[in-house]
């Protein structure tokens, strides 16, 4: 199998990067900005939105608006965003400040009721 090449290490920009591509011509890893205009290394998640390609185009404009409202609270310290309607995924790249990967999700399941954090299931006792 052969090995993945780690994420490109140039920082993000301070200018606004484009917020929809319809057709991304890369993998997200590929695109995907590793570290902060200070250096350093992003923190990231990913969430699943059920059916989402599967909804009426209002709907699907509605829900990216609730998540444009619920990041745009966040300002700069949002590297990166895609949503992706052939998987029904949100993947998000933020400044790497303790408590953010928890606040957010959270925050978008408050406007996105539907949308679940993908990740280990939380280990409780020992």
């Amino acid at each position: 199998m052969p090995s993945i090449p780690a994420r490109p290490d140039t920082p993000i920009s301070a200018e606004p990067r484009p917020a929809l591509l319809l057709e991304p011509m890369q993998p997200l890893w590929q695109r995907l900005p590793r570290r902060d205009a200070e250096g350093r290394r992003l923190a990231d998640f990913m969430m699943l939105i059920p059916r989402l390609n599967r909804r009426p185009r209002v709907e699907i404009h509605a829900c990216a608006h609730a998540l444009e409202r619920v990041l745009h609270g966040y300002g700069d310290r949002i590297a990166f965003v895609e949503l992706n309607l052939r998987l029904n995924t949100l993947w998000v790249s933020v400044s790497p400040i303790p408590g953010l990967c928890r606040e957010l999700p959270i925050a978008i399941q408050g406007a996105i009721p539907e949308a679940l954090l993908v990740g280990p299931r939380p280990v409780v006792g020992d």
